[in-house]
C-alpha cells in the first residue's frame, strides 16, 4: 500500500480523536479562578492525550517521508494502533471523573501501553517492509530508547498498586514527555545525515 493513502488515512482518525477530547472539557460553573481549577484534573488528561495523539501524528509523517509502501504487516500493525488511538477519548474522560480510581488508572496505563507497543511493533513492520530503503536504515528507527516510555509507565503501576494511586497518571504524562524528547533527539540525528548526504 502507498504511505500516502494510508497517512492521510491515519491523519483523519487522530484529528477526530483531538476533536472528540476537547469536546469532552467539560465548562467551569462560573467565571472564576476557582472554578477553572476545580477542573484542573480534566486539563491534565486532556494534555496528557493530546500529547501522545500528537506525537503520534509526528512521528508518523516523520516516518514516512523516507517510505513509500509498506506491506500488509505493517498495515495490521497501524491498524491496531489507530484502534487504540480511538479509545483515547473514551478512556481520558474515564480517568478525569475520579482521577484516585485505580480502575480509570489501570485502564488508562494499559492502553498507554498498548499505544507504546503497537507503535514500536509498526515502526519496525515499516522498517522490514523496505529493509532495502537507505534513509530508513540511517535513521536508525529500530532502538531500546523506545523503551524508555513503557519502562516509566510500568514503574507507575508499581506506584499506583503500593503507594501512590495517582502514579499511572503522573507516569503518563512522564512518558509522553519522554517519547516526545527522544523523537526530537532522534529527529535531530536524522537531519544530521541529510546534511552530510548533500554535503557529498
Amino acid at each position: 500500500m502507498e504511505t500516502a493513502r494510508f497517512e492521510t488515512f491515519a491523519d483523519a482518525i487522530i484529528a477526530i480523536a483531538m476533536t472528540v477530547l476537547v469536546l469532552k472539557l467539560p465548562q467551569p460553573e462560573s467565571a472564576t479562578i476557582a472554578a477553572f481549577w476545580a477542573l484542573k484534573t480534566y486539563y491534565l488528561a486532556y494534555f496528557i492525550s493530546f500529547l501522545t495523539l500528537f506525537n503520534i501524528w509526528y512521528s508518523n509523517h516523520n516516518l514516512f517521508q523516507i517510505v513509500e509502501n509498506i506491506d500488509n504487516t505493517a498495515v495490521i500493525l497501524n491498524g491496531i494502533l489507530i484502534f487504540e488511538i480511538t479509545l483515547i477519548p473514551y478512556f481520558t474522560l474515564w480517568l478525569t471523573q475520579d482521577a484516585y480510581s485505580i480502575a480509570s488508572e489501570t485502564s488508562f496505563g494499559l492502553l498507554f501501553i498498548g499505544i507504546n507497543i503497537a507503535c514500536n511493533l509498526s515502526v519496525r513492520a515499516v522498517h522490514k517492509s523496505d529493509p532495502y530503503n537507505d534513509k530508513l536504515i540511517k535513521a536508525d528507527y529500530d532502538n531500546l530508547y523506545a523503551l524508555i516510555p513503557l519502562t516509566v509507565i510500568l514503574i507507575g503501576f508499581v506506584l499506583t498498586y503500593s503507594v501512590f494511586i495517582p502514579g499511572i497518571y503522573i507516569s503518563c504524562l512522564i512518558a509522553v514527555i519522554m517519547w516526545i524528547a527522544i523523537a526530537r533527539i532522534h529527529r535531530k540525528g536524522v537531519e544530521k545525515w541529510k546534511v552530510k548526504d548533500l554535503k557529498h
